[in-house]
């Protein structure tokens, strides 16, 4: 159960549609300083803000952390002492065990769970094809919202922003939304107003091309819902083939001095040694090694 600071951490980064990790301790094995319970939020960048263990600990939930937001996927994982690499745990299809060189005893369980936000979809208007639209987008999982004209303001972030507000205020918001990058956008018009809004658009040409204008899929589609669908359809095959919308591998290092895999990342200890950045578990490793190299 999430407690104390985190909660409201937590509240606030789903406000914000910040992907990130709830980390939390769900076993533990003695001498360690945590207990079943504490829990810990990773964020995008690696910044772990609560406690679930010493240095060592956070650096193999930093990259395991990252990793789960890769995929969306929750992972159950499991520090015990010692170097003999990761395995998995054949009787749990979640489950990873890690061998923490740097853990002097004890053992953790540490459940990992990504929170990624859905997809947002903008649709601005009040018509039967806005409402319908909103309806389907949100039955397919994504965060529909429909905001007043004067308060859409489109991010890069969106999946798609569709304006069926009749003139008011559309080529605004179209061109916002072109300029900022998102996937999908498009007008409900006819294909003659449609036409004569993008040739007013005050874009470079090669972002009024990407004006979807009339919207949706040639379906012949007859009714509001049927007319959603066809919008929803190319919503998702602009997201799809959008590369930008899938999230980078986590890249990772092997620590020098006590071979742990850690994340690279702006969170984790690094040092600049001879043009080369080197990344560590923990304040230890990295003192020790320019230390050692100081000497040189």
């Amino acid at each position: 159960m999430i407690k104390g600071e985190v909660v409201a951490r937590v509240a606030q980064l789903v406000t914000d549609r910040t992907p990130f990790v709830i980390a939390t301790v769900v076993g533990s094995r003695r001498p360690t300083s945590v207990r079943p319970g504490d829990t810990a939020v990773v964020l995008a960048d690696g910044t772990i803000e609560g406690f679930v263990g010493g240095v060592c600990a956070e650096s193999t939930v930093r990259l395991y952390s990252l990793r789960a937001l890769e995929t969306g996927e929750p992972v159950l994982l499991r520090l015990v002492p010692g170097d003999g690499g990761t395995e998995s745990d054949n009787s749990l299809d979640a489950a990873v065990i890690e061998h923490n060189p740097c853990l002097s005893g004890g053992a953790l369980e540490i459940f990992l769970e990504p929170q990624v936000p859905a997809a947002r979809v903008v649709v601005v208007g009040d018509s039967p094809i806005s409402r319908a639209l909103e309806k389907v987008a949100a039955a397919a999982g994504y965060d529909a919202v429909r905001p007043d004209v004067q308060d859409a303001h489109p991010s890069g972030g969106d999946a798609g922003v569709i304006v069926a507000s009749h003139g008011n205020g559309e080529e605004r918001i179209l061109a916002e939304a072109l300029v900022a990058g998102v996937p999908y956008v498009a007008l409900v018009a006819s294909v003659r107003r449609g036409e004569a809004v993008r040739a007013e658009l005050e874009v470079p040409e090669a972002l009024r091309a990407q004006l979807h204008t009339p919207a949706g899929l040639a379906l012949g589609a007859r009714t509001p819902e049927e007319s959603a669908i066809s919008i929803l359809a190319e919503v998702i095959s602009a997201r799809n083939a959008d590369p930008v919308s899938a999230p980078a591998p986590t890249a990772s290092a092997v620590d020098p001095l006590c071979g742990m895999e850690v994340a690279v990342s702006g969170a984790t200890l690094s040092l600049e040694v001879a043009g080369e950045r080197v990344f560590f578990c923990g304040e230890g490793c990295r003192d020790a090694y320019a230390r050692e190299h100081a000497a040189r």
